[in-house]
């Protein structure tokens, strides 16, 4: 039996500059962190029984080998890529459910592979894991998807990712001062929208829009990217109110890009922050739903959550997690 812990991911600047439509033609610029919301897989090899189990929010009953049968498209092309089949039951629980704009797709990416690796005792970097999972989503299952929540879940932390066009990847932790940790902890602030949305549909459109050179996409990419740039600055300054300034651009830049990004209630609930207490924000992920997250003025939050909880709004506390996907549980020694 294994079982791994992996995080799920907060966007801070940059997002979408991740996508192989931008960064292979300009390369890209983001600021992305883990939280301490996680999802859970347990990998096990079952001693009698002979087939491929899955659960997930559906249960799959596979025989040995039978790849295309499975319906789950990450685990499928995982399975076949590492030639699984030997007898396997891999189940998964998470503090999040999909369609949220957390990763959660990446997530079980990389917590899967992560815990196979450890059953085959591969041992690899945590940049390897995390160009596994890229290969795995972007080239093997077909997903619309760029890099930011394959290497946040991997890595954990606070990091900047410089993204080359030939899709080389360099990670550099924040350099923050703990007060500021603090500081971000306090005055950033998550809510459902108790929508759940397909990100495939808006990243496809979003990735088409620069892969054509549409002019206004591409300039408003290119503006997220410097304030990716922008945003690590005043993080790592200590100015979270120039961060939160920086996210408003951010959010009235991405509409820019996609027509699905927001919608008449997303826009409501984002002027009514604005009004009380919120500096900037945006919805994570692709956009569409999931959750808004917001940067508060000093002591709003308070104020902040209760008008919005009144609206129908959920809260969600977090703190950022720091040590990325980990093998809680390893028995596969002791068989």
């Amino acid at each position: 039996m294994i079982v791994v812990r992996t995080p799920f991911r907060l966007p801070l600047g940059g997002g979408g500059t991740d996508l192989p439509a931008y960064y292979e033609k300009y390369g890209g610029f983001l600021i992305t962190a883990a939280v301490n919301k996680y999802m859970f897989l347990s990998i096990n090899r079952p001693a009698l029984v002979r087939r491929m189990r899955l659960a997930y929010s559906k249960v799959e009953n596979v025989a040995l080998g039978d790849y295309d049968a499975i319906q789950h498209d990450v685990v499928r092309e995982t399975f076949r890529h590492f030639k699984i089949d030997c007898p396997i039951e891999v189940t998964s629980v998470a503090d999040i459910g999909a369609g949220t704009g957390m990763g959660s797709s990446s997530s079980y990416t990389v917590g899967l592979l992560n815990g196979l690796n450890a059953m085959m005792r591969r041992h690899v970097s945590i940049q390897d894991l995390a160009e596994e999972a890229c290969m795995v989503e972007m080239d093997l299952a077909k997903k619309p998807v760029g890099k930011q929540d394959g290497y946040a879940a991997a890595f954990g932390g606070i990091i900047a990712m410089e993204i080359a066009k030939d899709g080389t990847v360099i990670v550099t932790p924040l350099d923050l001062e703990e007060e500021t940790i603090l500081e971000l902890e306090s005055r950033l602030m998550m809510f459902y929208t108790g929508i759940q949305r397909d990100a495939n549909e808006i990243l496809a459109e979003q990735g088409e829009k620069v892969r054509v050179s549409a002019d206004d996409a591409t300039n408003a990419m290119h503006r997220i990217k410097e304030i990716g740039y922008l945003s690590k600055e005043a993080m790592e300054s200590g100015d979270i109110t120039r961060l939160g300034g920086l996210m408003h651009e951010h959010w009235t830049t991405k509409k820019k890009v996609s027509t699905k990004m927001s919608n008449a209630n997303i826009d409501r609930w984002y002027d009514l922050a604005m009004a009380n207490g919120a500096l900037g924000g945006k919805l994570m992920g692709a956009g569409g739903g999931g959750f808004l997250l917001f940067c508060t003025q000093p002591g709003a939050r308070r104020k902040l959550r209760s008008v919005l909880e009144a609206d129908g709004l959920q809260h969600m506390d977090f703190r950022f997690d720091w040590d990325g996907s980990r093998v809680l549980v390893n028995l596969s020694d002791s068989r």
